[in-house]
């Protein structure tokens, strides 16, 4: 049953229409909100890589493993903290289930030199071969 309405007139009239304005409004809000976090979600931890040119960007299409080294040392595999011995066994059983798989390192460039060797030698260890290090553009 429809709503009804006077109109000024006196008479009643059915409302037949469904105002869909405020919703087209919420649909947008919700889609502007997604466009925004989508991209934070993926680079959750704050590490800033050091800069560098590279004549191409590398495109990688299976899914590499992330591993990042925060600013305090922290090391992350796909946005969960766990020490060197944790990452060297889920790095083992990553390579089981995925033999082809890649690694990427994003290390924050104030960390030293020998903590990023130490995770590619674990990474190597575990049967990767393929490790990319992540950097950001020079400006």
């Amino acid at each position: 049953m429809g709503k009804f309405s006077t109109r000024g007139s006196g008479h009643l009239r059915t409302v037949s229409e469904i105002n869909v304005s405020s919703m087209s409004d919420l649909t947008f809000l919700l889609l502007i909100v997604f466009v925004v976090t989508v991209p934070v979600l993926e680079y959750q931890t704050d590490v800033t890589p050091p800069e560098m040119n590279t004549a191409e960007r590398i495109q990688d299409d299976r899914k590499p493993l992330i591993i990042d080294l925060d600013r305090q040392g922290r090391i992350f595999l796909q946005r969960e903290v766990m020490p060197m011995e944790i990452l060297a066994s889920r790095l083992a059983e990553e390579r089981r289930q995925r033999p082809e798989v890649a690694a990427i390192i994003r290390a924050d460039g104030e960390r030293p030199y020998r903590q990023i060797v130490d995770i590619m030698r674990t990474i190597r260890r575990a049967g990767i071969l393929e490790i990319k290090l992540a950097t950001q553009p020079e400006a």
